[in-house]
């Protein structure tokens, strides 16, 4: 007997649960859908307790179906890929906005501040901005035309274009009336903002202070975030020290939100970069009209006094 209309499933459930099917991967799912890994989790569980059957075999690092599982995927996935052409052609028969996405962190601090400018220069080409984390997904099979992504040359896709590199230094607001972090009896006066991401030690407190023999050196205190765009919101507010990725905030540095700190030492430069990624290597106009703004972004490059 076929289910009623209102005993349904929402389809945002069937959607996660065909987006985990197609890659077999609850993480590259939720990437594909801009979601966390939670949600994503959250989202199949749902299923399953609507339904009241168990779709997936979980492993440590794997999914696999489970006998109904396969039964729904082969159905749903069918069904969605059936919705998915029919909205495209509706899309294909209007106008398309330019999708570009970026990390959290890249589209609040260096894409956004800057969007303004494109709309002026541009009026007639809708964007569509998508936060969210820093993968590099099928942007043509996500319908995403462009993308900002920061890893190292060797993991970025052969056709990315090259944005900028990254330069570390101390950064705070005018606010707290400081011009150096020379000594370790200025560092021990003030408050530090850490970006706590363990992969990548070049961002940690620890290691700008150790590359400096400051090893021992005692701050005030130590105020911690997950994001990095937290953390600079929190130094504009005049919250403490953060170590600033001068090229992603030169709009800040530019109207004197935050302050470079003079510092012992050249200010290093990491071997990451900022790349641009495009789904389609002839892209159609809009697009090409969004590629030669962000390439021209590339070249607000700081004045060397600013980066000491």
């Amino acid at each position: 007997m076929t289910v009623s209309l209102v005993r349904m499933p929402s389809l945002d459930l069937i959607k996660g649960f065909v987006a985990v099917g197609r890659r077999m991967s609850i993480t590259q799912a939720a990437d594909d859908l801009c979601v966390t890994q939670s949600a994503m989790s959250k989202q199949v569980r749902g299923l399953e307790e609507a339904l009241g059957v168990r779709l997936l075999h979980r492993g440590h690092r794997s999914v696999s179906f489970t006998e109904d599982g396969q039964r729904l995927f082969q159905s749903a996935n069918a069904s969605v890929q059936q919705l998915q052409d029919a909205l495209s052609s509706f899309a294909a028969s209007g106008k398309r906005p330019v999708t570009i996405t970026a990390s959290t962190g890249v589209a609040g601090l260096w894409l956004l501040p800057r969007l303004g400018d494109f709309q002026r220069r541009h009026p007639e080409v809708d964007v569509r901005v998508v936060a969210a984390n820093n993968t590099i997904p099928d942007l043509a099979a996500e319908q995403i035309d462009l993308a900002i992504r920061y890893c190292s040359e060797g993991q970025a896709p052969h056709s990315a274009l090259r944005l900028f590199g990254e330069t570390i230094a101390p950064v705070a607001s005018p606010a707290l009336r400081l011009r150096a972090l020379d000594s370790a009896q200025t560092l021990a006066r003030q408050v530090l903002l850490e970006f706590e991401d363990p992969r990548r030690h070049w961002l940690q407190w620890s290691h700008w202070l150790a590359a400096r023999r400051w090893r021992a050196a005692q701050a005030k205190g130590i105020l911690r975030f997950n994001q990095y765009d937290q953390m600079i919101l929190a130094a504009i507010a005049g919250q403490g020290i953060a170590l600033g990725r001068l090229e992603l905030l030169s709009s800040l540095l530019a109207d004197k939100r935050l302050l470079v700190l003079q510092a012992p030492g050249a200010a290093p430069a990491t071997t990451y970069a900022y790349w641009l990624v495009q789904a389609d290597a002839s892209p159609r106009p809009d697009v090409v009209k969004v590629i030669d703004w962000v390439l021209a972004g590339r070249r607000s490059r700081l004045a060397d006094s600013d980066i000491t």
